[in-house]
């Protein structure tokens, strides 16, 4: 029986025009009090912004309370659309980014790019594409009436995937990249951004049930805005690093966000496609299709600035991520949504 899906809450429906705004706002704090983000700055503790990496938590773990490991043992019951989320995320999207990268970033846009940025741009988006989407996926998969324990079970098994696959992925694409950055750093990011967060957040998810299931949606839907808020906190800090490189180079969104565009309609219509292929139902290949194309923004937006700073490229090419997240992926959910008649006479067919 189907249900008619949730709406989106205005932080996530409005999630690019408060990007936007953290984009003014940052530029705008950083020109004018540039001392104070410079204090910031040097707010580090074994090399980690101590600020920052507070706000990362705030951002990760209320979305990880969300994840179910205990559905894992849903897999079973949909192997194809399963194999076809793990296919295009681990085997595909990372790969086909870091291609896009070289193509446009080093190729194509190179002329128009601030030289010495180039690489630290491609690190950005294979951080991007390397962290699976975790929470909007959720959304996502509401308003296209996706199945929800295939969601739930897709989801957790992507991250116990991401907890041992995210570090060597992100070390092998920028090896080939010939973008060095030391094992101990990306373990570290592994450490504080993925693992730490899921424990403490399955530990808080655990207590929060033991007061019944209505205590723990209440909760949810009290700390819910504590992501989004923590991220654009995060986003007008970037930006205020970011603001003279963005005033001299304004152009530099816009040509990061190609790839990126790119690789999502790719990505979806690739796992879309090999779920018709394969016989899987509708309900499965819209969630399947959207965790494919969509990312862990908030992951990758912790991961560039403590790998390569606040000040970095490759932060600001995971921010761009965000930027677009929210409407290029409402784009792919109208797309499948009103390919539901094509997709399911493909399987009557088959």
């Amino acid at each position: 029986m189907s249900t008619a899906p949730a709406p989106m809450s205005i932080f996530e429906r409005y999630l690019t025009l408060w990007v936007f705004l953290c984009i003014l706002v940052g530029i705008g704090a950083g020109q004018a009090l540039p001392s104070l983000f410079q204090a910031i700055g040097r707010l580090e503790f074994a090399q980690v912004n101590l600020p920052v990496g507070l706000l990362i938590w705030v951002m990760i773990i209320p979305m990880l309370v969300k994840v179910d490991f205990g559905a894992l043992h849903e897999v079973r019951r949909h192997m194809k659309g399963i194999g076809v989320t793990l296919f295009v995320n681990w085997l595909v999207k990372p790969f086909s980014m870091a291609l896009l990268g070289w193509v446009f970033i080093r190729g194509l846009f190179a002329p128009w790019l601030p030289a010495e940025q180039l690489d630290s741009y491609i690190a950005g988006l294979i951080l991007l594409a390397a962290a699976p989407c975790t929470a909007m996926v959720f959304v996502w998969s509401r308003l296209t009436n996706g199945h929800p324990l295939f969601t739930l079970s897709q989801v957790a098994l992507n991250d116990t995937v991401m907890v041992f696959a995210f570090a060597p992925i992100v070390a092998l694409l920028l090896g080939i990249s010939s973008i060095t950055v030391p094992w101990a750093t990306l373990l570290t990011s592994v450490v504080l951004y993925i693992v730490i967060p899921v424990l403490l957040a399955q530990a808080w998810r655990r207590r929060l049930l033991a007061g019944g299931q209505a205590a723990f949606d209440a909760a949810m839907e009290r700390i819910g805005p504590w992501s989004i808020t923590a991220l654009l906190a995060t986003l007008v800090l970037l930006f205020a690093f970011q603001g003279k490189a963005i005033l001299d180079q304004p152009l530099v969104i816009a040509l990061l966000a190609v790839p990126i565009l790119l690789q999502v309609l790719f990505n979806s219509a690739l796992a879309y496609g090999l779920n018709r292929a394969l016989g899987e139902s509708h309900d499965v290949a819209c969630p399947s299709a959207l965790i494919g194309a969509s990312n862990f923004f908030e992951l990758a937006v912790a991961a560039a600035i403590s790998l390569f700073g606040f000040e970095s490229g490759a932060a600001l090419a995971t921010v761009v991520g965000v930027l677009i997240e929210v409407p290029v992926m409402l784009l792919v959910v109208r797309v499948v949504n009103r390919s539901k008649q094509w997709y399911e006479r493909g399987l009557r067919t088959a």
